[in-house]
């Protein structure tokens, strides 16, 4: 397209859409503006705009707003298709939001994933896109008094490649290197969690409330419970990898929580699936209420 014939708002959307087919526009580009689709395609930017607006309906665009332009939107995915706990979290928390009274309860190694997949609903709400009168999280996450399965140092629990001379630390202890790098960051994501929450009650009036308890033992799958309706559920699978900590380079066998898949269980689509929502529920309110412990975040 050169100009050189005018173009309707049909057509236009018809040519993005094939370049968003071939991958010429992948998921999270951002398209040229209305000023440079106008001159490329010669017609007036409302043209463009009608355009734009039949690919929205599409659900072909993202991040569609005044003042920048849209981005190509990631695929839809299937319901009950499982997605990396990064993305499927990320989308199922936008959609939880959209309720008057959020819930969420969370077991996890860290509160890597819930404290990025909130980004996208926290925006929407300062961008006033969207208002819960109420958000009530709980998360469930390894006290720091055990000896966690994983994160742990390959070897005899503690090993790490150290300064010579520097021998093994019990697993757990505070001269555990491997341990102690797990502790920071399950504290400085919990507070960063907790403080993003908070701001949407300061600034916003919504009523907040963001709780922690410590569990005696290592998760072996991370959950989500979203609203009491939907149960997500991934599989934390240890595997060996090395990592820079500080002086250190640590050997350790850990589990990459963000790219678990998570499988999705709906109340509404079906007995099995509204039972497994039901027992996950039973499930993480016993264990707040009995074995868990106050988690303090230092």
């Amino acid at each position: 397209m050169n100009g050189s014939s005018r173009h309707s708002s049909q057509e236009i959307a018809d040519v993005l859409r094939e370049r968003i087919r071939v991958g010429e526009l992948k998921p999270g580009d951002r398209l040229p503006t209305q000023a440079e689709l106008a001159e490329e395609f010669g017609v007036e930017r409302g043209t463009v705009r009608q355009a734009l607006r039949a690919l929205q309906e599409d659900g072909l665009l993202s991040n569609v707003s005044k003042g920048s332009p849209p981005r190509i939107a990631a695929p839809a995915p299937v319901h009950g298709e499982p997605q990396p706990a990064m993305v499927g979290l990320a989308s199922r928390l936008r959609d939880a939001f959209a309720v008057p009274r959020v819930r969420i309860d969370a077991v996890c190694l860290t509160a890597e994933t819930l404290m990025l997949g909130l980004s996208e609903p926290l925006r929407l709400i300062h961008e006033g896109r969207v208002r819960p009168d109420s958000i009530d999280v709980r998360v469930l996450m390894p006290s720091r008094d055990i000896n966690l399965a994983f994160p742990v140092s390959v070897g005899s629990h503690g090993t790490a490649t150290a300064p010579a001379g520097a021998g093994p630390a019990p697993a757990g202890s505070d001269d555990d290197p491997v341990h102690q790098r797990w502790l920071q960051m399950r504290n400085a994501q919990a507070q960063v969690l907790r403080h993003n929450l908070q701001a949407v009650r300061a600034t916003h009036g919504i009523t907040v409330q963001v709780r922690f308890r410590a569990l005696p033992f290592t998760p072996p799958v991370k959950m989500y419970l979203l609203n009491g309706e939907e149960a997500l559920m991934g599989y934390y699978t240890p595997e060996r990898r090395e990592e820079e900590w500080g002086s250190l380079t640590l050997e350790m066998y850990d589990a990459l929580g963000s790219q678990a898949l998570l499988f999705s269980f709906l109340r509404r689509t079906g007995h099995r699936d509204a039972a497994f929502v039901a027992e996950t529920e039973k499930w993480f309110d016993a264990l707040w209420e009995t074995i868990t412990s106050d988690l303090t975040l230092s």
